[in-house]
């Protein structure tokens, strides 16, 4: 599973979407002005000393809730996200949990101000969400019963029943083919509310595989000798950080802090801290900005 860059895919993906949409210009239908262009982004919010920031809470090694908060390598980025743009003190960020079917809204109508909650960024996603980053590759593989050897690769899952949650893309790249191998696989879909219930079905023999980011799969077996990663990537998924589209200087600053998390050995840290175990490896590059818009 390791990590690539992939700018010229990224800079296309910016450069269609700017084109097809003009956001850049647009006004913010609800204000009147878009957050970046009238100060009222995410990094004027910071100055005031305080952010909400929307998390996972079901995703060991990401986001998982504890006694003391959620925790996770997308946690501990946001807390320093939030520290570059102004937010000195922990204890001034009030996290919520953000799941895959709520985050674009909790960004539109305010809820939070940035969502960094293993966000993949999308075409589909781009004429709603003004993405920073991305600050992490990973790619989308499968988790199986430890005693499943029955599949081994994408093609596997033809006639099996994969998990879908609400809100994600992840089956749909097995059903609808949009993965890096152009193969759409007649999988059978369960409904699940998100990815905890997805292992829960799996253990329990409803599903039969759940497929997901490599980060998000590796979390769940490293708490659990019972599931395993088929370790077949097919897609490459780059984690952004998201606001309310139209904050471009939000963006710019949420940008920067990615480059120095990088910079100073931050990116590296969180990465080992809370994936060596799984053998996950690491790209010190700094991913190519998806570009602002």
């Amino acid at each position: 599973m390791k990590i690539r860059r992939y700018g010229l895919a990224l800079a296309a993906v910016a450069t269609a979407s700017l084109a097809i949409t003009g956001c850049a210009k647009k006004p913010d239908s609800k204000s009147g002005s878009s957050p970046g262009a009238s100060g009222g982004g995410v990094a004027a919010k910071a100055k005031s000393g305080k952010l909400v920031i929307g998390v996972k809470y079901d995703q060991p090694s990401l986001g998982l809730k504890g006694p003391n908060g959620p925790e996770g390598f997308d946690v501990d980025v946001a807390k320093y996200i939030a520290k570059k743009l102004g937010v000195t003190d922990e204890k001034n960020i009030e996290f919520k949990e953000a799941v895959s079917a709520n985050r674009e809204s909790f960004l539109d109508n305010g809820t939070v101000d940035m969502v960094i909650a293993t966000y993949s960024i999308t075409a589909a996603r781009l004429p709603k969400v003004t993405y920073g980053g991305p600050y992490i590759i990973t790619h989308q593989d499968i988790m199986v019963r430890a005693n499943d050897s029955s599949i081994k690769d994408l093609a596997s899952l033809k006639g099996k029943n994969i998990c879908a949650v609400k809100g994600s893309n992840s089956w749909k790249n097995i059903t609808d083919g949009t993965n890096k191998l152009n193969v759409k696989v007649a999988a059978k879909t369960v409904d699940a509310l998100g990815y905890k219930d997805c292992i829960t079905k799996l253990k329990g023999g409803t599903l039969d595989a759940v497929s997901t980011d490599a980060t998000i799969l590796a979390g769940f077996a490293s708490q659990d000798r019972a599931l395993k990663v088929v370790n077949a990537p097919f897609t490459d998924e780059k984690y952004g950080i998201g606001l309310k589209k139209g904050d471009l200087a939000g963006c710019k600053a949420v940008n920067d802090a990615v480059t120095a998390m990088y910079g100073d050995g931050t990116a590296k840290q969180l990465w080992t801290k809370w994936f060596a175990k799984a053998g996950l490896p690491f790209d010190a590059a700094v991913p190519p900005a998806q570009g602002c818009a």
